[in-house]
């Protein structure tokens, strides 16, 4: 790691230790890491307000984001909402809102917000587009009483960074808060490491294949893959209607599931899935899973083929630690049954999701995004040729130079869904059924444990809910999880599960920024 990049993270370890994690006029409330259940209480007891936490966590952008490029911009109504959130609990007779009421969230950027806010995907192309609306889990988020605070970088690379007047096409690489010269990972990196380094409260990420769960896994944070459909796409920018979904990541489990208690449910602009899906959300919410005997006879799987030395980069560190969350479980009650085969050849099986998945999400991600960018009031690209010419022509400001645009080109050439496209999506379809659906019926499975993001696609095909807790850290002080995932509509299985691992481990500790 260069030597600048390591005196600038010295110099923000500085001014954060200075801090203290205290804002000016509120010494008894702690900022740093405070949950969304205390902030909830400081509201009620006076000891914070929505418009000091909105200051405390954009000076925090400010300091950090220089470094990290997490945040892509902030929004400039965002401490009239707080200040507007702040007289509504004043005026309210007993002082309580939902659980989000007042609380900053910050939204990965291809989740459309109807505001002075850009929606980009992170891309210049996009930059100065109008939504019709709020995405659904943005409204959703507003009616909570949510405070909008900005877009989170959605790719490990930032092309704009907020400044006073605007926007600036000075970014750069998203760092992992706890090394910096550790993989972020996957496109919800900006939400993950925002949260991780409390730039907010909670965060919103999405996720097609992967793309919650690891970056959560690898910022030691709590990312939720709920059960597609569980949650609206409508208004975020897509790539297939099959596997998208929109989940939280925090730093603890209760956060994210008060997150998820307020997203989830039926929208008409997005009704075939969460039509579908509206029967899995349990009356009275999925906070009552918030169980400290959530482990106790539950029935965990543990495939063969992920715990293995050297496979995606795990060594004894890991493979140790792993085994003793293994017994812990087991100490809690639950009854975890190893060494079980979910295909005969499991290198062989991922290769396979991975191949066909290629091939439908092609065709599916041009005419998904065919349809966002047309039906958009206004738009500088209005197809996906559009975004491949207007890169073309901004080579340095889309960095052509280093990613290219090689998936998008083979996106543009596809045409519809047809004979080639039918057979790979038939294929992921039967690949789930034989496979991890076959499994949990089989071992009459509460949850399958794997570590990281590493099963992504066996949740990813078969529209599968996954939750990943931090599990530890490495040599290097880079951070591991676990994943618990299971069979649509399980995520109260897993909400007990994962808040009672995170109770009894509490491995979770605030980032170190080491080079």
């Amino acid at each position: 790691m260069a030597q600048p990049r390591s005196q600038l993270a010295a110099v923000i370890l500085a001014v954060v230790a200075v801090a203290g994690g205290r804002c000016s006029g509120y010494t008894g409330f702690e900022f740093r890491e405070a949950t969304v259940d205390a902030i909830q209480l400081g509201f009620k007891n006076g000891s914070i307000t929505s418009t000091a936490l909105v200051l405390f966590y954009l000076d925090q952008i400010n300091s950090l984001n220089p470094l990290l490029h997490a945040v892509i911009e902030v929004n400039p109504d965002a401490l009239q909402q707080a200040a507007h959130a702040d007289t509504e609990r004043a005026s309210s007779s007993d002082r309580s809102g939902g659980p989000l009421h007042g609380i900053p969230v910050l939204l990965k950027d291809n989740i459309a917000t109807r505001d002075r806010l850009n929606t980009t995907a992170g891309s210049l192309a996009l930059l100065g587009s109008v939504v019709r609306r709020d995405a659904g889990v943005a409204a959703r988020l507003r009616a909570a009483g949510a405070v909008i605070l900005g877009k989170a970088n959605p790719s490990e690379w930032s092309n704009f960074r907020p400044v006073k007047d605007g926007w600036s096409a000075r970014g750069g690489q998203t760092l992992n808060p706890y090394v910096l010269s550790a993989d972020p990972c996957a496109s919800s990196t900006g939400p993950a490491v925002a949260a991780a380094a409390n730039m907010a409260a909670v965060t919103l990420g999405t996720e097609t294949d992967g793309s919650i769960l690891c970056p959560s896994s690898l910022n030691s944070m709590v990312g939720i893959k709920p059960t597609v459909g569980l949650t609206s796409r409508a208004g975020v920018i897509p790539v297939t209607p099959r596997q998208d979904t929109v989940g939280p990541i925090c730093r603890t489990v209760p956060d994210a599931v008060h997150v998820l208690d307020v997203i989830v449910g039926y929208d008409a602009l997005d009704a075939e899935a969460t039509g579908s899906a509206s029967k899995y959300i349990p009356v009275g919410g999925y906070g009552q899973f918030l169980r400290m005997d959530g482990l106790r006879g539950k029935r965990i799987g543990i495939p063969n083929g992920f715990f293995i030395e050297g496979a995606y980069g795990k060594g004894k560190i890991q493979l140790r630690v792993y085994q003793e969350h293994f017994a812990t479980m087991r100490k809690h009650g639950a009854i975890v049954i190893e060494n079980i085969d979910i295909a005969s050849n499991l290198t062989a099986l991922l290769g396979d999701i991975f191949a066909n998945e290629n091939i439908a999400m092609q065709a599916e991600f041009k005419l998904s995004l065919n349809a966002y960018l047309s039906d958009l009031p206004y738009s500088p690209v209005r197809s996906l040729s559009d975004v491949i010419a207007f890169n073309i022509a901004h080579p340095m400001e889309e960095r052509l130079q280093d990613f290219g645009q090689p998936r998008m080109i083979a996106a543009e050439r596809t045409n519809g869904i047809g004979s080639v496209e039918k057979a790979a999506i038939q294929r992921l379809n039967e690949l789930s059924a034989d496979g991890l659906e076959k499994l949990m019926e089989k071992y009459q499975l509460d949850a399958i444990v794997t570590p990281n993001s590493e099963a992504s696609g066996l949740f990813a095909i078969g529209g599968m809910p996954a939750i990943t807790v931090p599990a530890g850290y490495d040599g290097r002080g880079v951070p591991f999880g676990i994943c618990f995932g299971g069979l649509k509509g399980y995520e109260p299985r897993l909400i007990e599960m994962s808040y009672a691992f995170e109770l009894a481990t509490k491995v979770r500790r605030m980032p170190g920024f080491k080079p």
